[in-house]
């Protein structure tokens, strides 16, 4: 058992935007991180991600709004002085010193008890699986040595928030999808309120109890991530998180959360979800599909929900786990479709006429016009 003392705290920002000259690198951002959890802010280049973590970090100081730790307004309080750890994505280690000098940094800067250093650093070594490392110098480590060492720094000092920026991008992709397991999983057993920043939407639905996107300096949704996977609330969420389809489709009727639409050739049901204030007959509105919710011949759904859409093979991709088809619609759309686990024998081959059944229940409406701005004040 670890003689570390890690809490779990809640943080809060509200209306927190920071500008660099005219631009506002962050716009009027407010989220919670719950105590405990693992919150996301996930978005592309530029959207403020970091920008917003480093502030958490006391890297920056907000231009307005306010940043909390439970109920402590932090906006002004240096890095070295305030509650949380950063691990980078350089994690910014010591080559020359060993791995114990490295992880007792923290510690002698601060003036801790000469006494307490050694099993505090032991400690941390241990919950990061390095024990028996500590007179190993930092630059032979591997680079997933190197990551559990910059854990173990930001840990020995025993913080209240684990802030992580990008720290899996100087991984290579399989030890990546190893290492977000180990991240996971000590998060998860040390209960400690973290926020994480990525770019990489599967590591993020993967890792999170909550999830943030960002664009522009902006929130366009948060909620949990299948949340944002299956109710997408607009159409850059949507294209951003994933593979989609994106059909155009005229409402030619409203009856509760049910909409009948054209679309494809076709008029079918479905579900309009909570994001959608309001529907109209004869609006214009873009449906979101996912590949893994349309099925080729052989794999008919066994529901009364579903369309039947003819279409023809455009071209296939073996993926292993799977073929990805692009099938072209008699009206002109060219949809994607994934299906599962295929054999050589069993791939469609281009050319080939196929009925695809489409999953009216989980199809998701975004009505045309809709802004990210719009809806963020709706979800956030």
């Amino acid at each position: 058992m670890t003689r570390l003392r890690l809490k779990s705290q809640v943080v809060r920002l509200e209306h927190v935007t920071k500008l660099f000259g005219r631009t506002k690198a962050v716009d009027d951002v407010s989220f919670i991180a719950s105590p405990g959890k693992l919150t996301t802010l996930l978005g592309p280049s530029g959207c403020g991600k970091t920008t917003t973590l480093r502030m958490l970090g006391g890297f920056y100081e907000p231009d307005e709004g306010n940043i909390f730790i439970e109920d402590r307004l932090i906006n002004f309080i240096p890095p070295y002085a305030r509650s949380t750890r950063t691990v980078f994505q350089s994690y910014a280690l010591f080559p020359h010193m060993t791995v114990f000098e490295n992880v007792a940094f923290g510690l002698r800067a601060t003036r801790v008890p000469k006494a307490d250093i050694h099993p505090r650093v032991d400690d941390a070594l241990a919950l990061v699986g390095l024990t028996g490392f500590g007179s190993r110098q930092a630059g032979q480590l591997s680079g997933g040595q190197q990551q559990r060492v910059a854990f173990a720094r930001a840990l020995v000092t025993e913080p209240e928030v684990l802030l992580l920026d990008e720290p899996l991008s100087n991984l290579d992709a399989k030890l990546r999808i190893h290492m977000r397991g180990e991240i996971r999983n000590l998060q998860h057993n040390l209960g400690i309120t973290t926020i994480y920043v990525t770019h990489d939407q599967e590591e993020a639905l993967s890792l999170s109890d909550h999830v943030v996107i960002m664009n522009e300096g902006r929130i366009v949704q948060q909620g949990l991530p299948h949340e944002i996977y299956e109710k997408p609330a607009t159409r850059f969420v949507a294209d951003f998180i994933g593979t989609s389809n994106f059909v155009q489709a005229r409402v030619r009727g409203v009856s509760g959360r049910d909409v009948t639409v054209e679309a494809l050739g076709r008029t079918f049901e479905v579900w309009r979800g909570e994001q959608v204030d309001a529907v109209r007959v004869d609006q214009t509105v873009t449906l979101v599909m996912r590949p893994e919710h349309l099925h080729l011949d052989g794999s008919a759904l066994a529901t009364a929900r579903r369309t039947d859409l003819e279409g023809r093979v455009v071209s296939v991709s073996y993926v292993g786990a799977g073929a990805r088809y692009i099938v072209a619609m008699p009206t002109g759309e060219n949809l994607t479709v994934h299906q599962p686990a295929p054999t050589g024998a069993q791939l469609t081959a281009p050319g080939t006429q196929v009925t695809l059944h489409l999953e009216n229940a989980r199809v998701y409406i975004i009505p045309d016009g809709d802004t990210d701005a719009g809806v963020a004040e709706r979800v956030a």
